[in-house]
């Protein structure tokens, strides 16, 4: 059942039913994704309160921070309750602020499992992500390694992260795909394929980046006119059209505001009508 804070509805990963809207603890490290963040208290606190809200889906990765996203959410939250799912990531190298290095040699994507299993004190990783394919690397390679770790009970599913349709297919024929996260919101459609393709083989769909109105926000706007029907603020609106279009769609937004973390999460209960949502998808 959906908590009253939380009412996004479900979707089962590694067994575990959780609810659509999440929390993507990126912003909770220092400006470029890098370092320790301006006040760990806050970010602790942050996390704890994005759980009493009802959120039982937190997406991470090792190359927040680097590591610092992982740690905190461990100082935070651990011991964790029994349906608290973390998501993780691995396929960067970082080496300063805004800089990203994809890097998908197996063995090294071994090495960053065992790593985020000490860091954030799991036995298992309920859900583990490929951060990016790597093209140096058969993908075959990459994912086979995932799916080992998965038969030695070290990760419980496997996710893709910024891939195509034809990536999902080739993934999938090493081992079964749980999650795609790509990114996708009112302005970026890029992914829409990718959305229909998950939905069609009952993928979770994880759109990264999810708030993104941009200069879609003013007087006499779509976006605009449906915050003043529902009452949300466009942000809110923004996130309900992602729940509304597809029950495989799990959006994580992220912040470092519990002020900002309550808005976001008060979007579970903003109801769009069909009309709505059509006027919302005509924006694109």
């Amino acid at each position: 059942m959906s908590s009253p804070l939380n009412p996004s509805g479900e979707f089962r990963i590694a067994g575990k039913e959780v609810r659509r809207l999440g929390y993507g603890a990126m912003r909770i490290t220092g400006p470029g994704v890098w370092g320790e963040p301006a006040d760990r208290a806050e970010a602790v606190q942050v996390l704890r309160h994005a759980v009493e809200l009802g959120v039982d889906l937190i997406d991470t990765a090792d190359s927040y921070g680097p590591f610092v996203s992982e740690e905190i959410i461990r100082e935070a939250l651990h011991p964790y309750t029994d349906n608290l799912l973390i998501a993780t990531k691995a396929g960067f190298v970082r080496t300063g602020p805004d800089r990203w290095h994809v890097l998908g040699d197996p063995n090294y994507l071994r090495q960053q499992v065992e790593l985020s299993l000490r860091r954030l004190g799991l036995e298992r990783i309920e859900l583990f992500q490929l951060h990016r394919i790597d093209e140096r690397f058969p993908v075959a390679d990459q994912i086979g390694v995932l799916r080992d770790l998965r038969d030695e009970g070290k990760i419980a599913a496997i996710g893709l992260s910024e891939v195509s349709v034809a990536q999902i297919e080739e993934a999938g024929r090493t081992a079964e795909i749980a999650t795609v996260q790509n990114r996708y919101n009112l302005l970026d459609r890029a992914s829409a394929d990718v959305l229909a393709h998950c939905a069609a083989q009952g993928i979770g769909f994880i759109p990264w980046a999810p708030v993104a109105a941009g200069g879609l926000t003013g007087p006499g706007t779509a976006l605009q006119a449906v915050a003043d029907e529902t009452g949300a603020t466009p942000s809110q609106v923004s996130l309900a059209w992602l729940l509304a279009k597809s029950p495989v769609v799990l959006p994580i937004p992220g912040t470092s505001s519990s002020v900002h973390l309550e808005e976001n999460m008060a979007a579970s209960c903003v109801s769009l009508t069909p009309e709505q949502v059509a006027a919302l998808d005509a924006l694109a």
